[in-house]
């Protein structure tokens, strides 16, 4: 299982670039309406939030005005990860006011998308609160927002699976049929010696027999029923790490979670969120 991602040198690099490359999405050759405001006029706002959420992704928004006026101060009110109320302020954010004014719109966009995944990871990993489960991310992310997601899914208690398809191996039905067998698919996977971890994906009771005969280590239950995941969990006996995946929400995951399995990936952390309604104030 992957760590948690951390606001390590390598993150900070990732968040300049999301962020330059979301500023010169927005930006063009100059923002227009900025130019209204003179020059050198200084301003002071403050951004709110509308709905209750755990709050992610304040390096990126941060970033977003530092890079256009480094100048700009923004005092948190709050830490990552906090949980806010409803009509809380976040932070208060002094500078150039036309550089708060052409930031204001990434800003707020970072803040509310990963604020979103964190806050949905939270559900969830509060839904099977006192169980041996854990919640795990997948690559179903937004373009472009790989590492952002990863690291918001963290912020809210979840674990990262593996980060690309470069860091992993996960075997699934046409990579077995393309080889041939579950058989022959991992002793290909194996004689690689990447050192990574090597995941092969079963849609039955049958398969999974066949992986542990294998000695897969790691296998995901893909759409498996609740009576199969306890089936699986049974026939399994502790040899491999089971992970179930596939039509979980928050109305089911607490039974799946007591199915015994030990890990759950849920796509829907990071591509379908809504974002959280959050509105940046000049004073």
């Amino acid at each position: 299982m992957k760590p948690n991602l951390q606001l390590d040198n390598t993150l900070q690099t990732i968040i300049e670039q999301d962020v330059r490359n979301a500023l010169d999405e927005d930006i063009g050759n100059g923002d227009l309406t900025a130019q209204l405001i003179p020059p050198a006029q200084l301003a002071s706002a403050a951004i709110i939030s509308r709905v209750s959420a755990i709050i992610c992704g304040m390096a990126w928004a941060e970033c977003c005005f530092k890079l256009l006026d480094a100048d700009t101060k923004v005092d948190w009110k709050v830490a990552e990860g906090d949980m806010v109320s409803a009509n809380q302020v976040l932070c208060e954010i002094s500078g150039n006011a036309r550089a708060m004014l052409t930031a204001e719109r990434c800003a707020l966009n970072f803040l509310q998308t990963l604020s979103a995944t964190a806050t949905i990871t939270r559900h969830y990993v509060d839904a099977i609160a006192g169980t041996k489960a854990y919640i795990l991310d997948t690559r179903k992310t937004l373009p472009s927002l790989r590492l952002a997601q990863k690291y918001a899914v963290t912020i809210g208690g979840g674990m990262n699976q593996r980060l690309g398809l470069y860091d992993g191996i996960l075997i699934k039905e046409n990579h077995i049929a393309a080889a041939g067998s579950v058989k022959a698919v991992m002793q290909a996977a194996r004689s690689m010696n990447k050192g990574v971890a090597i995941q092969i994906e079963v849609e039955s009771l049958l398969q999974l027999k066949t992986a542990l005969d294998a000695d897969a280590k790691l296998i995901l239950l893909d759409n498996f029923s609740h009576a199969d995941l306890r089936k699986a969990v049974s026939l399994n006996a502790g040899r491999a790490i089971l992970e179930a995946s596939g039509g979980i929400d928050l109305t089911n995951v607490r039974e799946i979670a007591l199915t015994g399995v030990d890990r759950i990936s849920i796509g829907s952390l990071t591509k379908n969120i809504q974002a959280i309604d959050l509105s940046m104030q000049f004073k």
